[in-house]
């Protein structure tokens, strides 16, 4: 059996307004969170966020577009979780990225994975997240987003 690696990446995809796009996970209804996802091998933590917007959306953006927040999160692994990892791993490190899209558009869920997706403003969205990671997150969208030029342009302009 192959574990999971215990680095994975968080993204928040939004628009300009402050749209976010969140996800029903399918083996728990009702929790909702942005796309996450793990890293796989050496890969790139960029690559890793890329590769898990396409897989669990549909969205193909330019790896350019995504914005690194060089944020690091580390928190315990749910228990129901943890047989997908090597024995006597318990903690995760998440990295946080961020895809601004010029408006909200239908996606390509991964039913295995989502049951639905839905597009909320940001305090909502926030609210509707089960992770406290995910809902630190999207509350500070609206700090980044005036960092930054707007959508396409990458974290040109981020600190």
């Amino acid at each position: 059996m192959k574990y999971k690696k215990p680095v994975s990446v968080l993204v928040v995809i939004h628009t300009p307004a402050l749209e976010v796009l969140l996800l029903e996970r399918a083996r728990h209804p009702g929790f909702w969170q942005s796309v996450t996802g793990s890293q796989e091998d050496e890969e790139p933590l960029l690559a890793t966020a890329h590769r898990e917007v396409q897989e669990e959306t549909g969205i193909d953006a330019a790896v350019a577009d995504f914005c690194d927040w060089q944020l690091t999160n580390h928190y315990e692994i749910f228990a129901e979780w943890r047989h997908r990892y090597a024995p006597g791993v318990t903690q995760n490190t998440e990295h946080v990225f961020s895809l601004c899209l010029r408006e909200r558009m239908d996606v390509a869920i991964a039913p295995d994975e989502h049951l639905a997706y839905r597009w909320l403003p940001w305090r909502e969205a926030a609210a509707a997240c089960f992770s406290w990671t995910n809902r630190d997150a999207i509350l500070e969208l609206p700090q980044r987003l005036a960092r930054r030029p707007g959508p396409g342009a990458g974290c040109q302009g981020d600190s």
